[in-house]
């Protein structure tokens, strides 16, 4: 039996386990997901340790996205993006990827929202806003990233200067999101309270809305949207797509994506 998981803080919570044994069960494979939550301190020894046991793969999520980039040899999309959330076991040495940038990719393309050539707008410098950010600016975009704290801000437009990404405060979505083709919402902002992170009257109907949030599905940044006409894409469509990748580099199967997405959609 092949194991993978989920590692972080909390994960008890986590909808990966369904989305993933739903796929293990549908292609007949001998697999389990488990969800793992060491020690921030010792996170070496539990990478080592789920090595050293056989563990197939494991998925990384907060805190760990970054820290978990010292622990194994990173691919060249999560050493440019600066975190992990995925880890292959399979190599002499561990490898770990970042598939938050094909689900943002995948999330959008699945909608039919065409990146290259598009003018996006992140909103959030942290995790999420740099697998946003470098995903779309990868893909053609040109990209702003809006932050509450500056700093932030200029430091990741700094680290993705060779794509032309720009960086500032929240005050800049007042000049950047009506002009706007992508909006992205990295921020946790609309999960815990019926809050969204731009001004209903910024957007426009000729937008493209991602809310990282999935929980709630409907946020208030995407009935906004939706109100003015804009296409709006929720936040599980990020979450389904990132797993997606996981799975097919860990098992070298394609995906039963449809699988899946029900799966996911059914413990929202």
């Amino acid at each position: 039996m092949q194991v993978y998981g989920l590692v972080g803080s909390p994960v008890e919570h986590s909808l990966s386990p369904p989305m993933h044994e739903a796929a293990y069960e549908e292609l007949g494979l001998d697999a389990r997901y488990v969800t793992l939550e060491p020690d921030a301190d010792r996170l070496d020894e539990a990478f080592a340790g789920a090595d050293a046991l056989g563990v197939a793969g494991l998925n990384v999520t907060v805190p760990f996205k970054q820290d978990a980039l010292a622990h194994v040899e990173p691919s060249p999309t999560a050493e440019a993006v600066g975190a992990i959330n995925t880890i292959d076991f399979g190599p002499e040495t561990p490898v770990g990827y970042n598939t938050d940038v094909s689900g943002v990719t995948r999330s959008f393309a699945h909608h039919d929202v065409t990146i290259d050539g598009s003018s996006a707008v992140v909103v959030g410098a942290g995790g999420a806003g740099r697998a946003a950010a470098y995903a779309l600016a990868d893909t053609g975009a040109t990209v702003h990233v809006a932050n509450r704290t500056v700093e932030r801000a200029t430091e990741l437009a700094t680290t993705f200067s060779e794509f032309g990404v720009t960086g500032a405060g929240l005050g800049s979505l007042e000049s950047t999101v009506p002009d706007a083709d992508l909006v992205v919402n990295a921020t946790s902002v609309g999960m815990e309270e019926d809050a969204s992170p731009v001004p209903a009257a910024l957007l426009h109907e000729d937008l493209a809305v991602l809310d990282a949030v999935y929980a709630p599905l409907e946020t208030r940044l995407l009935r906004d949207a939706a109100a003015v006409g804009a296409t709006t894409i929720d936040g599980a469509w990020m979450l389904l797509y990132q797993g997606v990748e996981a799975f097919e580099r860990w098992t070298g199967e394609t995906a039963p994506v449809d699988v899946m997405n029900d799966a996911l959609r059914s413990h929202l």
